[in-house]
């Protein structure tokens, strides 16, 4: 049924959240089976944006600019010449391994698939916009939620979800934020990956039988020590691994600390996601986790860093459109 032309034209709402990017079975991408990823959906930070068609061309909020050209690359993809007002209204931080850029990316494109009527799925939307190349639990997690493996991309296609376990809710996660430090994207990310000497197959493989035979079926059971030794010491081998690029362990020698600290006082599933700096801890209740975030908070005291509890989001991306 057509709107009528004295309506106001439909609003799309699309709201997506940060990811944890905990490490890839092969880092140096070049095995047979490159890259893999595993990570958690997180309830926040969110990304939120609203699309509806317009007289003239408008976007706004945070990420503006980036925002304008996944709206405009999709809609050229599509052939769809409309004007439309976007507006963005939340925004995971940027360049802080949360994921930012490929939420923003599968929300402007959701938004303008719902709002002309076309059917794209988020592993269409990335393809389009670029996303995805190396990692797929960005749209494993905007399509889902959850704790989510991929298999990598394999022969030119995007990553492809491999097992997906539902995060135990009573679970919490300790964040931690440096503003003052940033990971690495765009070209000094591809040009990190290609000076990486390749990674062992051996390794490779050790890592993948840990994750599908150890990590996941802890998740199932919600053994939450299990599960944190096996993030933990994927941490360690990605820290290793990445070391040399990013001055240690961790990209934040503020963050870094905290974790030694934390470490100090028995946590062991802990890390950096993705290029950091953002820093992460798991603790297996919400009291536990309150303790963990006050006593984090304690020991930085008025330093540079910054807190917050997430939980793990076992559902995908919502889209509403009044």
């Amino acid at each position: 049924m057509k709107s009528s032309p004295t309506l106001a034209p439909s609003t799309v709402t699309v709201t997506t959240t940060a990811r944890l990017h905990f490490g890839f079975l092969d880092p140096s991408g070049r095995s047979a089976h490159p890259f893999g990823s595993f990570g958690l959906s997180l309830d926040g930070p969110s990304t939120r944006v609203s699309l509806q068609r317009a007289q003239t061309f408008a976007v706004s909020g945070p990420e503006s600019a980036r925002a304008t050209r996944y709206l405009k690359t999709i809609a050229e993809s599509c052939g769809v010449a409309h004007s439309y007002r976007l507006r963005v209204t939340r925004a995971i931080p940027p360049h802080a391994g949360l994921g930012s850029g490929t939420q923003l990316a599968l929300a402007v494109g959701a938004a303008f698939a719902a709002a002309e009527g076309i059917t794209l799925s988020p592993q269409e939307i990335a393809k389009r916009l670029g996303r995805g190349a190396r990692s797929g639990i960005g749209i494993a997690t905007f399509a889902a939620g959850g704790a989510v493996l991929d298999s990598g991309p394999r022969n030119g296609a995007l990553p492809e979800l491999v097992a997906r376990v539902p995060f135990p809710e009573g679970w919490r996660v300790l964040l931690i934020f440096d503003a003052h430090a940033k990971g690495l994207d765009g070209a000094s990310e591809v040009a990190a990956f290609e000076a990486l000497a390749p990674f062992p197959d051996a390794d490779a493989n050790a890592l993948r039988r840990r994750i599908t035979e150890r990590a996941l079926p802890a998740l199932e059971r919600s053994d939450f020590a299990g599960f944190c030794a096996e993030v933990g010491h994927l941490q360690e081998v990605m820290g290793a691994y990445f070391g040399p690029l990013q001055g240690g362990p961790y990209t934040s020698p503020r963050v870094a600390e905290l974790l030694a600290w934390l470490r100090k006082q028995g946590v062991t599933g802990l890390g950096q996601s993705s290029w950091g700096p953002t820093g992460f801890a798991f603790a297996a209740s919400a009291q536990e986790g309150e303790a963990l975030l006050a006593a984090a908070k304690a020991h930085a005291q008025e330093g540079t860093l910054r807190f917050t509890l997430a939980q793990g989001r076992n559902q995908g991306a919502t889209i509403a459109i009044n």
